[in-house]
C-alpha cells in the first residue's frame, strides 16, 4: 500500500497489517487530535466493558481456550502424570476453581478500567494508535495492573481457599520454585491466578479493540466509527 504525505500536525497511526509484518501511515484527515482521542476513548471504554462481560461470567475463562488458566510450568506436566495415576478428578477440580476465581474477580475491575479510559490523554491516545498490536494491553497494564491486583487478590484468595488442594498446591509449588522450576510469583496460587486473570482481561480488551478497528461500522459511538473508519 503506497504512503501519502500529510501535514505534520495530523495524527498518524502506524497499524500492522494482517500478517503483522508491514505497517503503513494513515491520516485522520480533518479529524483533530482531540477527536482521535475521543474516538479511542469510546472504543476502549466499549472494549473494556465488553471484555468484563465476556470474562466475568461462568465459563468466561474456563470455556475460552484463549484465556483459560491452567497450572503453571512444570506443575502442568506433573498434573498429566497425576491424571495417569487416577488423580484426574482432583486436578480438574483445581483447574476449574482457578478459572472460577478469575471469573468472580473480573467484574470488580470494571470501574478502574473505565476510569483509566476516561483519564486518557491525547498523548496516551497517540501512543496507542502508533504502538502496534500490544499497545492497548500496555496502556491498561500501566494504568491499572497494580490497583486491580490489590482488588482481585482477596477475591481470588477466597475462591481458591474453598478447594482443599490449595494448600497442597502452595506447598508443592513452593518446593518447585526453590529448585528453579517455577517463577516465585507462580508458587502462590492466589498470586498466580490474579496475574493470569489480569493477562486474560487485558488480552480480551485488546481483542475487542482490534474488532472495532476491523469493523468501525459496528462501533458503539459516532466518534469511534469516524476515527476508526478513517484508519481503514
Amino acid at each position: 500500500m503506497q504512503r501519502r504525505q500529510f501535514h505534520q500536525t495530523s495524527l498518524v497511526a502506524a497499524l500492522l497489517c494482517a500478517t503483522g509484518q508491514r505497517a503503513w501511515a494513515l491520516s485522520l484527515g480533518d479529524l483533530t487530535n482531540a477527536d482521535a482521542a475521543s474516538g479511542l476513548k469510546a472504543a476502549l471504554g466499549q472494549g473494556a466493558q465488553a471484555a468484563v462481560a465476556l470474562l466475568g461470567r461462568p465459563d468466561g475463562f474456563l470455556g475460552n481456550p484463549q484465556v483459560r488458566i491452567g497450572l503453571p510450568g512444570s506443575l502442568d506436566d506433573a498434573a498429566k502424570v497425576m491424571k495417569s495415576l487416577g488423580q484426574g478428578r482432583r486436578i480438574d477440580e483445581l483447574v476449574t476453581s482457578i478459572n472460577r476465581a478469575a471469573e468472580a474477580a473480573v467484574p470488580m475491575g470494571k470501574d478502574l478500567l473505565v476510569g483509566a479510559v476516561q483519564k486518557m490523554t491525547v498523548t496516551d491516545a497517540k501512543n496507542i494508535l502508533t504502538g502496534g498490536s500490544t499497545s492497548v494491553t500496555a496502556f491498561f497494564a500501566d494504568k491499572t495492573r497494580t490497583p486491580l491486583s490489590e482488588r482481585f487478590l482477596p477475591v481470588v484468595n477466597q475462591a481458591t481457599e474453598k478447594v482443599g488442594l490449595t494448600q497442597k498446591y502452595n506447598a508443592f509449588a513452593g518446593k518447585a520454585a526453590s529448585f528453579g522450576l517455577l517463577k516465585p510469583e507462580e508458587a502462590n496460587l492466589a498470586q498466580y491466578v490474579t496475574g493470569k486473570t489480569l493477562d486474560g482481561l487485558y488480552f480480551m480488551i485488546g481483542e475487542e479493540e482490534r474488532r472495532i478497528r476491523q469493523n468501525p461500522a459496528g462501533a458503539g459511538s459516532a466518534i469511534a466509527r469516524k476515527v476508526f473508519g478513517a484508519l481503514r
